[in-house]
């Protein structure tokens, strides 16, 4: 069985250590907000380009806390793509803002920059950016009409730990940037984590109240805040996986060369990385038109793929209060009924590569 995604094999390469850093911590006295948490956030951060990092809950909360720290709520609206993963949205209608949607480009499934100023109205006040599968939304485009129109611009970078743009890093373009580390993502860990990071240090103090019930330093709460640590465990994790991060990102590419030498001319959709653009390849998404069937053939052969994602966040129940309806987003909508995504994760051994290609040309052939 070849999975879309496992972590044992790389589990087996770093036990040693991983099990090295949980014994550090459990021996340390301290389990939340201690040294693994301050030492990965100013680690990660400096490896992304930027000088501040806050470690919290989830990329979910991430995203969420971002919008608070910049004081979006109720009233205001947040422009994002629909085809992106739930949380994007759920983040922002958590804070009682209205996410308001743009189309994505067909070749790259990114936000389509050139539809911003179209869905912009009085209310917005920030655009939401999501560098989805690995690659960098076009980010001078997001920037020049943010300037424009005194918005704020949050990096979603859930999926693009390692993804630059013009040499820069993805999450060191806007006012703050959003990462999670989720088991599967090109860094993650054993569990739900995340952080914001920023370049302002007021951002920074501002996000470590919030995740901490509004307070500063003592047991008194200046405002209004959550519960969303990163706890010491999982940083410690984090912090030893960190240094294998440029590596992932390697064998990610490499993976997805080889893919691409091996699929070209099958009638396959194949990635494409955006002029500038270093791709981390979080997942590698093809498409077909007969895209279910492949997905059987696949499946029967002992390949498990996914779709990420099947359904454009507008057409589903939970957010049929924002208006929208089938049709307003037809690009989303045809990508969403013909991608899916190949096994694509470090630990991916050539000869179960090989075997995904060797089976996805039959299913093609069938």
């Amino acid at each position: 069985m070849i999975q879309v995604w496992s972590y044992l094999n790389e589990l087996a390469d770093e036990e040693t250590e991983i099990k090295e850093a949980i014994d550090r911590v459990l021996h340390s006295g301290t389990l939340i907000l201690g040294e693994s948490v301050s030492s990965f956030e100013r680690e990660f951060a400096a490896w992304c380009g930027l000088k501040h990092g806050v470690g919290v809950n989830s990329g979910t909360d991430a995203l969420f806390l971002a919008l608070k720290a910049y004081g979006i709520g109720a009233g205001d609206e947040v422009i994002t793509v629909p085809n992106t993963a739930v949380p994007t949205v759920s983040a922002i209608v958590a804070t009682g803002a209205r996410p308001r949607f743009v189309d994505v480009n067909g070749e790259t499934a990114l936000m389509n920059t050139e539809s911003l100023e179209a869905v912009r109205t009085g209310r917005t006040r920030a655009v939401l950016p999501v560098h989805l599968y690995g690659q960098c939304v076009d980010m001078k485009s997001v920037l020049n009409f943010a300037k424009k129109n005194e918005l704020m611009v949050l990096e979603d970078c859930a999926q693009s730990h390692g993804a630059k743009q013009n040499g820069t890093m993805a999450g060191a373009f806007g006012h703050l940037a959003a990462f999670s580390f989720y088991p599967t993502k090109i860094l993650g860990g054993y569990g739900d984590g995340g952080m914001v990071l920023a370049n302002r240090a007021e951002d920074a103090e501002k996000l470590k109240r919030l995740r901490f019930y509004g307070m500063s330093g003592t047991y008194y709460s200046i405002e209004v805040g959550w519960n969303s640590r990163l706890d010491e465990l999982h940083a410690a994790i984090l912090r030893t996986k960190l240094t294998h991060l440029n590596a992932y990102v390697s064998r990610r590419r490499e993976l997805a060369r080889r893919y691409d030498e091996a699929l070209a001319e099958t009638g396959l959709g194949l990635p494409i990385e955006a002029d500038g653009n270093y791709h981390a390849y979080y997942l590698y998404v093809v498409r077909h038109p007969e895209r279910d069937r492949l997905m059987s053939y696949l499946k029967e052969n002992g390949i498990h793929v996914n779709i990420s994602y099947p359904w454009p966040i507008h057409v589903m129940p939970a957010y049929a209060s924002l208006g929208y309806k089938e049709g307003d987003f037809p690009v989303a909508e045809r990508l969403a009924k013909e991608i899916f995504s190949l096994p694509m994760y470090p630990s991916l051994r050539d000869e179960d590569q090989e075997m995904v290609i060797r089976t996805l040309k039959k299913a093609l052939r069938h």
